[in-house]
């Protein structure tokens, strides 16, 4: 009874391991509540991270209603959306909703300055080695890399995609490999600043959109097979990706500003939990959308509002998991489950080509099929 009663009167110490957008929004609107925020990433700021870096229009009300919005940038606003087939035949859609450009070595470093300014305690370099939940404290003891820990009542895993922690946490997805990878660049070259683009290839496809700047990302979903069978990215790309008539001449024509592309590999679409192991898990870490609905950022900063509105509102351990487990599955449930379902049309020649035809003749299916990927703003 004592600590339910705590629960209710004290602000908790929280947490969250993992800088990304899901972490360093949810570090922003725990320490405004009053909550002592503690938030742990790996690298150092700034940094580069895979990502197709275009935030749908959903959160920027709400980004701007908590000065979470850089909006001295000039940042380029997303409103047609074009797709080719494996064929190099494309077709345009307006996008009813739209969004906006912005790089994850700008917008992330941005936001943890501002988590400094404050008052949440960023802890960089630093890798999260263990968690442990203490049934009989009632409390998480978090280990780091210099073997040093730090204790809290509540953790917030916005560890991404795949970490080290899920396999020490046992989560299911973990054991099952995967056969995607993913690649990423920053270019300069010649195209609309208002349009998101997704280019199909046989196995994959490529997106690309303008960022800060008069700079444009290059993010494509790969096949593992493909690259051992080429041996490299640059033979996989020219041998799978240059099939496409408008890859091809975009990799020819543009400069591209890395010597070598940020890679991931393991990209698992498998359905995740929003609450394990009393941990509540964030954008990647609880679900990972399939990178054509151009929603991941998106459903991280919106899992970092609705942990926030958790903690605020239970006043348990167990009403706050349930209210965040509740509503995690309302928002994003069918969304993820929507998105494995549509990505059976990319990257394969049949496929690409009936969905080019399906927003080329039917657009107002194709348009369905869009919303379905996305939430309302909120």
């Amino acid at each position: 009874m004592i600590k339910l009663e705590a629960l209710k009167t004290s602000k908790q110490d929280v947490v969250i391991v993992g800088g990304g957008l899901g972490g360093l929004v949810a570090a922003l609107l725990l320490v405004a509540q009053g909550h002592p925020v503690t938030l742990i990433e790996k690298k150092v700021y700034p940094f580069h991270r895979v990502c197709g870096e275009y935030v749908s229009n959903e959160v920027l009300d709400f980004l701007k209603r908590h000065q979470l919005f850089p909006d001295f940038l000039d940042l380029p606003l997303m409103e047609t959306f074009e797709f080719s087939d494996t064929q190099g035949k494309s077709a345009r859609l307006p996008l009813d909703l739209g969004g906006f450009g912005i790089s994850r070595y700008l917008l992330d470093d941005w936001l943890y300055r501002l988590a400094c300014e404050r008052g949440v305690k960023v802890i960089t370099g630093m890798q999260v080695t263990d968690l442990h939940f203490d049934s009989l404290e009632d409390r998480f003891r978090v280990a780091l890399s210099d073997f040093t820990y730090q204790e809290a009542y509540f953790v917030l895993g916005a560890f991404g995609k795949r970490s080290k922690l899920d396999q020490v946490l046992e989560r299911p997805f973990f054991s099952k490999r995967s056969p995607y990878i993913g690649v990423k660049y920053h270019i300069k070259t010649q195209g609309s600043r208002n349009t998101v683009a997704l280019h199909n290839f046989d196995g994959g496809y490529c997106g690309i959109n303008a960022i800060e700047g008069d700079t444009f990302n290059l993010c494509y979903l790969g096949s593992r097979e493909q690259l051992r069978e080429y041996g490299s990215i640059p033979e996989m790309e020219k041998n799978v990706l240059w099939k496409n008539p408008i890859l091809h001449r975009i990799f020819q024509e543009s400069d591209f500003l890395w010597e070598k592309p940020e890679v991931i590999t393991e990209i698992n679409f498998e359905r995740k939990l929003p609450v394990e192991n009393h941990l509540l898990l964030l954008g990647d870490a609880a679900g990972l959308i399939t990178p054509l609905c151009g929603n991941g950022m998106a459903m991280a900063i919106h899992s970092a509002k609705l942990a926030a509105e958790a903690l605020q509102r239970g006043t348990t351990r167990q009403e706050v998991e349930q209210y965040y487990a509740s509503s995690w599955n309302e928002q994003f449930y069918k969304r993820l489950g929507a998105g494995r379902a549509i990505q059976r049309l990319f990257g394969s020649g049949r496929g690409s080509i009936i969905a080019r035809n399906l927003i080329e003749h039917v657009p107002f299916v194709a348009r369905i099929l869009l919303k379905n990927t996305h939430g309302q703003p909120f």
